[in-house]
């Protein structure tokens, strides 16, 4: 006889939600860029595709799309995956500013922008709590399947 599965805490829900987003966002990045490094290797060097403002957008994009896919896929609403995918660019364009004036580099803007984004994405779900902790994504998946019927 099976013992009856225990319910995941809310606090263990949301943070392998966090992880699973993240590691969507990784192979995105890892499967993507690359084919973005290939579309304009051929170009100048100072071809506007390799200003780093666009190469971090660039970036975000590898990481937004199977991220928003993933949160798709577990049931999330458009809203949540708007608003995630927001969370996601807010960073580097925060951050653009400072590169435009010379305050940080190229290498700066990465490793700062990839660490906003990781700390807004955060905040984009501590501000939905029910949504990434608990099991609304399933009432949302159940929503559009009526809605389909």
């Amino acid at each position: 006889m099976t013992k009856p599965r225990r319910p995941r805490s809310r606090a263990l829900t949301f943070a392998l939600h966090y992880l699973q987003m993240i590691v969507a966002m990784v192979v995105g990045m890892m499967l993507l860029y690359p084919l973005w490094m290939l579309a304009t290797a051929g170009l100048p060097a100072d071809a506007w595709v390799h200003r780093a403002d666009v190469e971090s957008l660039v970036m975000a994009t590898t990481m937004v799309i199977p991220m928003a896919a993933w949160m798709r896929f577990r049931g999330h609403g458009w809203r949540p995956v708007a608003e995630m995918s927001a969370a996601m660019y807010a960073g580097f364009v925060a951050l653009f500013p400072l590169l435009w004036l010379g305050v940080i580099d190229a290498d700066g803007l990465m490793l700062l922008g990839h660490v906003l984004m990781l700390l807004l994405m955060l905040a984009a779900m501590l501000a939905r709590p029910g949504e990434y902790g608990g099991h609304a994504h399933h009432a949302h998946a159940q929503r559009d399947v009526m809605r389909a019927q």
